[in-house]
């Protein structure tokens, strides 16, 4: 199955879980400050764009691992981001501040544009920088 990465797909849903639960928990604390629109829809367009492309690779985009050991390198380093992820919500869950906010914007940023490279995928990387962008960019505004 080539068009379907698996582990993209468990990555995804490890990032997704403790966002769920923290909606479902605490759906006060999901106020956008800053509320500049232009950004926001970057945001959205990148996010949506890097989980649609951590798990579907479309053809002629991705050109696969560069190896066996490329391979090997993106599932201990995405495992352990996501695993790092969590962690930090689990520490930080009623904690507000900087830390929270750049911590939990940075890692996922950095798991989507690592397996870009990793995957050698086009579209999932283009998408990565422009989740990154505009997701640190309003995490940081609203932390502030």
């Amino acid at each position: 199955m080539e068009w379907m990465n698996v582990f993209g797909l468990v990555f995804v849903i490890g990032l997704m879980i403790p966002n769920i639960l923290f909606a479902i928990k605490c759906k006060e604390e999901f106020d956008d400050k800053w509320n500049y629109k232009p950004v926001q829809l970057l945001e959205q367009i990148g996010r949506f764009g890097c989980m649609g492309f951590m798990v579907f690779n479309i053809p002629g985009t991705w050109f696969g691992w560069w190896s066996d050991e490329a391979f090997a390198v993106y599932l201990i380093v995405g495992a352990m981001l996501v695993v790092l992820y969590c962690l930090i919500w689990i520490i930080c869950w009623k904690k507000k501040g900087m830390f929270r906010a750049l911590a939990l914007s940075i890692i996922p940023s950095v798991l989507f544009l690592f397996s870009g490279i990793m995957n050698r995928s086009v579209l999932l990387m283009v998408f990565a920088v422009i989740f990154a962008a505009s997701h640190i960019l309003i995490s940081y505004r609203n932390a502030k």
